[in-house]
């Protein structure tokens, strides 16, 4: 049997060696001879002895910078191969002919925390403040597929989003609100909390008279989130979370085709504690596994690959995240092209939501968040992002209240109107730096995907814990260069003030009444449901789960049926068994 070729490899032999350099190869030859003259004789011995530094930021790369970048750097730069044009391949200027000057970025703060009638009102606030979109945030015991009445979720419901049970709270959520108009992202984390609260939402859209296949979107269904970036009370095997996450993919392709079925989280994965390089191999590696497992199935990879979304943390190394995102668009186009013989532009875009960096705020001189967001927010502008979110200074404490979502909302706003850049398209391109940490990212994270399907691939990485192992030595150096100092933060280990101390900072409160409310709803909701099809539905699930059968068609029959979202949870539990994360060494 031969051996199964890695990514990186098929690029390498299909990929064309002949280039046409930009840059004529007798002038290059003059730079360089020049440079080297500046060099040494016009550099001092300090700066030539440390040419090259590591900028310590938190959760950078570890990528080395030179002191000056010059035409020696891109000297194989091949403009139509490596850069091209907008909207064209390899579309590293961005997805589309006139970028921002087209559709701006969409504006998609956060929800905010509260019971589904506040998170409505807050919807409806950002909505009459200039946001484009929404993004619903789940509090903790809906994240973690608990009811608000169930134990575990004694004094979390309400914290950090919303809580959503039944069908009936999303009727709540999006009451008022032109579902078919205004695009929606339900930020459900989990496969099986797609499989559970995406039907809900899809219940909802149809008792308002909705057609599922006009209706705007994305969810995250991402084993990502569930098996590895996550703390709770149980677990699914892997193989079976991806499973699932695959039969959301099938349903929602077929069922809800404007839908963003899958939102590759590499966000949450380097807020948890990883490189900008390893958030974006990871994700790349799950991306690659679903098309791979779709084909299976038999379907077409570029049918699949339309709707493939990605979501990225930006930081604080400014010209490192614009390069990141340029390169990982062209480094996607391709994948698809290269490795899934692509033939439609559309499936090759690499179409991405941006989050300003939360690991990055501190509580010590909070309003010095602002600046850090608003850098962020720039950097993923300038790198060519098609949604962002911008973090509110105050969520080093909590959940932003209206008003700081409203400045978050502003920044981008601000970014947008006042300062010019959504003006030209990829302004940062044919800088020799840029360009040149362009070609490195794209190396790096070509170079981990590889690694990791040297380990048996996405999931393999998962249950022989090497992902978590990663993420343990990273956060542990990381860790390390915050305390020594080595990694600055302003206000907090550099610039300190002597007995600084934390402003008074209005925090999101959240009362118990929310948690009581639920569970009185709750009450008369399953009073008033037909029980014995709720328990038909439930038991439909284990059997799809068991068989083989795509499990969402069944989830949503139970949601049509008023069935919870913890009682569809056990039943994922009791078909799938429990699995124990590795240990970490």
């Amino acid at each position: 049997m031969d051996k199964k070729k890695t990514t990186k490899e098929i690029l390498k032999e299909k990929i064309r060696e002949g280039k046409t350099p930009l840059y004529d190869q007798e002038t290059i030859k003059k730079i360089d001879k020049k440079f080297e003259t500046w060099k040494n004789t016009k550099v001092s011995e300090k700066d030539r002895k440390t040419w090259e530094i590591v900028p310590q930021t938190i959760l950078g790369s570890e990528i080395p910078r030179k002191l000056l970048y010059t035409p020696l750097d891109v000297a194989n730069l091949d403009y139509i191969d490596d850069i091209g044009f907008s909207g064209d391949e390899p579309f590293t200027r961005g997805c589309y002919p006139n970028m921002y000057r087209g559709r701006v970025f969409t504006m998609r703060q956060l929800s905010g925390a509260g019971s589904p009638e506040d998170v409505n009102k807050r919807l409806k606030f950002l909505l009459e403040s200039g946001a484009t979109g929404t993004n619903l945030a789940l509090d903790l015991p809906t994240v973690q597929m608990f009811d608000s009445d169930e134990p575990e979720s004694i004094g979390q419901v309400g914290t950090v989003g919303v809580p959503i049970d039944c069908v009936q709270d999303m009727e709540t959520i999006y009451d008022g609100i032109p579902i078919d108009e205004i695009s929606s992202s339900i930020v459900t984390h989990y496969p099986r909390n797609t499989a559970i609260i995406f039907p809900m939402f899809l219940v909802m859209a149809e008792r308002r008279g909705y057609d599922w296949k006009k209706l705007p979107g994305s969810v995250q269904n991402d084993v990502t989130m569930e098996c590895i970036v996550r703390r709770a009370p149980e677990y699914i095997p892997p193989a079976d979370a991806f499973r699932v996450q695959c039969d959301n993919i099938e349903f929602i392709r077929n069922e809800v085709p404007r839908w963003n079925y899958i939102t590759l989280n590499g966000y949450n994965l380097r807020e948890y504690g990883t490189s900008s390089i390893t958030e974006m191999a990871v994700a790349f590696a799950n991306g690659i596994a679903i098309i791979e497992e779709m084909q299976k199935r038999g379907y077409d990879p570029d049918w699949i690959s339309e709707r493939i979304a990605f979501f990225w943390s930006v930081g604080n190394d400014f010209f490192e995240e614009i390069a990141r995102l340029r390169a990982a668009r062209r480094l996607w186009y391709k994948i698809m092209k290269y490795k899934f013989d692509s033939k439609q532009s559309r499936s090759q875009l690499e179409r991405c939501h941006v989050q300003t960096s939360g690991i990055s705020l501190q509580r010590i001189e909070p309003y010095n968040n602002v600046i850090r967001a608003a850098y962020q927010a720039l950097a993923a502008i300038l790198g060519g992002c098609q949604s962002l979110h911008v973090d509110s200074y105050t969520e080093a404490y909590s959940v932003p209240l209206e008003e700081d979502s409203l400045l978050s909302l502003r920044t981008q706003q601000i970014i947008d109107v006042e300062t010019g850049v959504t003006q030209v398209v990829d302004p940062m391109a044919g800088s020799f730096y840029i360009e040149n940490l362009t070609d490195i990212m794209e190396e790096k994270i070509l170079e981990e995907i590889e690694e990791i399907e040297k380990q048996g691939g996405y999931v393999k990485i998962i249950e022989s814990g090497w992902i978590h192992n990663r993420i343990s030595r990273f956060i542990e150096e990381e860790r390390r260069k915050i305390d020594d100092g080595t990694i600055k933060v302003v206000g907090y280990n550099y610039y300190r003030q002597p007995d600084v101390k934390e402003p008074p900072i209005k925090c999101q409160e959240v009362s118990e009444e929310i948690r009581e409310n639920q569970i009185k709803k709750l009450k008369k909701w399953r009073a008033e449901r037909d029980n014995d099809k709720v328990e038909s539905c439930l038991d439909e699930i284990v059997d799809a789960c068991r068989s083989g059968e795509n499990v969402t068609y069944k989830t949503l029959a139970a949601a049509r049926a008023g069935a919870t979202e913890g009682e569809m949870r056990k039943k994922f539990t009791e078909a799938f068994g429990l699995w124990k994360q590795p240990l970490v060494l």
